[in-house]
C-alpha cells in the first residue's frame, strides 16, 4: 500500500499497524506530506474552525534534580543561570496575562524539588480564586500519583508531560540511568485517570530516533488518546552530550504534526516555540499543517533566556503584549484568528478525586 493509501486508510480507522505506520513514516515524500498536511488543516478547521488557541507560558523555574542528555537546564549543566520566580512573580505574571486576555496559565519548571505539593497547590488555588475563568496547565515533570492527586484538587485542570519516546531503548540513550521508562509511562496513566486534561509528546529528530520509535510513538497516542500532544523538533543545546547533533527536520515535524491530527481530530495540537526556533515560519507552518495551539511567554523578560532547553529560542527578549500582537498578525496573514478563551478539550468533564 503507498503513502497515499496509508494515510487516507488512517483517516477513516484512525490506527494503521505498527508496519504500516513504519512504511508511512520512512517512505513519504513531499507530495504525501502536502496531502497529509491539507487533510489535516481541513480536519482542524471543522473541529475548531479558524480558532487558534492561545496559552500563557509562564517558565517559574529552571533548577532540575534530572540530568536529561538533550536538555539544556540538566542538572550537571554549570553554565546554567540559575533561577526560581517567587509566588508573588508568578501571580504578577498572570495578572498581566489576564489584563491581555489570556484564559489558560501554563506553568512550566524543572522538577525543582522547592515546589513540593504544599507550595504547588496553594499557588495553583490562589490563582484559580482570583481568576476563576482561567484553566491551569502544570508541566513539572515526574511526581507520585499522590502528589498529582493534591494538584487536581487544589485546582489545575491539566498536566503536560512529554512521553520523549515510546521505545524503551530510545528512551534509556535519552537518559540516564536514574530515569524510568517505565515510571514515565505510570505518570502518565495515573494523571489521565485522576482526571487532568492530559498532554504527552516527543520530539522528533531527536538523537538515535528511527522511523519504528516514532511509529511506536503513534502508537502510543493512538491508545492513550491524550487531551494534548506537544510535538516539536529536536534542537540541540551546546552544553549537553547532544551539541554535535543535529536539529530535526521541519518537514518530518510537520508531517508527525498532521499525522497525530488525523489520528486525534479533536486534540490540542501546538505549534510550538521549537518549531518556530528551526524554521521562521515554523508557527505558520505548524499551523497550517493541523496544529491550533500557540504558546506566548508571559515570564519576565530578565529570566527568558534562563530557561533554555535548546540554543537560538526564539522571543526571549520580547514583552508579553509584543508578542501576542505579532503572533495576532502572523496568524491572520494565514486566515486564522487568534482567541483568548480556556480552550479545553472537547471530551473534557471535571470530575472530583
Amino acid at each position: 500500500m503507498n503513502c497515499r493509501a496509508l494515510i487516507d486508510k488512517l483517516n477513516e480507522q484512525k490506527s494503521l499497524s505498527h508496519i504500516e505506520w513504519c512504511s508511512l513514516i520512512s517512505g513519504h515524500d513531499g507530495e504525501d506530506r502536502e496531502y497529509a498536511a491539507k487533510l489535516a488543516r481541513d480536519i482542524a478547521d471543522k473541529m475548531f474552525g479558524k480558532k487558534i488557541y492561545l496559552r500563557g507560558l509562564i517558565e517559574f523555574s529552571n533548577i532540575c534534580k534530572n540530568d536529561c542528555l538533550y536538555c539544556g537546564i540538566r542538572c550537571s549543566n554549570q553554565n546554567a543561570s540559575r533561577y526560581r520566580l517567587s509566588e508573588d512573580e508568578i501571580l504578577t505574571c498572570c495578572a498581566e496575562g489576564h489584563r491581555l486576555g489570556f484564559r489558560t496559565f501554563v506553568l512550566q519548571s524543572g522538577e525543582d524539588g522547592y515546589w513540593n505539593d504544599g507550595r504547588m497547590t496553594e499557588l495553583v488555588k490562589e490563582i484559580k480564586t482570583r481568576y476563576p475563568d482561567c484553566a491551569v496547565t502544570l508541566s513539572m515533570g515526574e511526581r507520585s500519583r499522590e502528589s498529582y492527586e493534591a494538584l487536581f484538587r487544589g485546582g489545575a485542570d491539566r498536566y503536560l508531560l512529554r512521553h520523549e519516546t515510546a521505545d524503551k531503548d530510545h528512551y534509556c540513550r535519552l537518559h540516564p540511568e536514574n530515569m524510568s521508562f517505565d515510571n514515565r509511562m505510570r505518570c502518565l496513566r495515573d494523571l489521565k485517570d485522576i482526571g487532568f486534561q492530559t498532554g504527552c509528546g516527543m520530539m522528533t529528530g531527536s538523537p538515535f530516533q528511527t522511523a519504528e520509535a516514532l511509529a511506536k510513538d503513534m502508537e502510543f497516542i493512538c491508545g492513550f488518546k491524550p487531551a494534548m500532544v506537544g510535538l516539536g523538533p529536536f534542537v540541540p543545546h551546546n552544553d549537553t552530550p547532544f551539541a554535535g547533533y543535529r536539529a530535526g527536520s521541519v518537514e518530518l515535524t510537520l508531517f508527525m504534526l498532521s499525522l497525530v491530527r488525523i489520528t486525534l481530530p479533536d486534540v490540542l495540537l501546538p505549534a510550538t516555540t521549537a518549531l518556530g526556533t528551526v524554521d521562521p515560519l515554523g508557527r505558520e507552518k505548524g499551523i497550517m499543517a493541523g496544529a491550533n495551539v500557540l504558546m506566548p511567554n508571559l515570564s519576565p523578560s530578565d529570566v527568558r533566556k534562563k530557561y533554555m532547553l535548546y540554543d537560538n529560542k526564539i522571543c526571549t527578549g520580547d514583552e508579553a503584549a509584543q508578542c501576542i500582537e505579532c503572533l495576532k498578525r502572523r496568524v491572520l496573514t494565514i486566515g486564522y484568528e487568534i482567541v483568548t478563551d480556556r480552550g479545553d478539550h472537547r471530551n473534557y468533564i471535571s470530575k472530583s478525586i
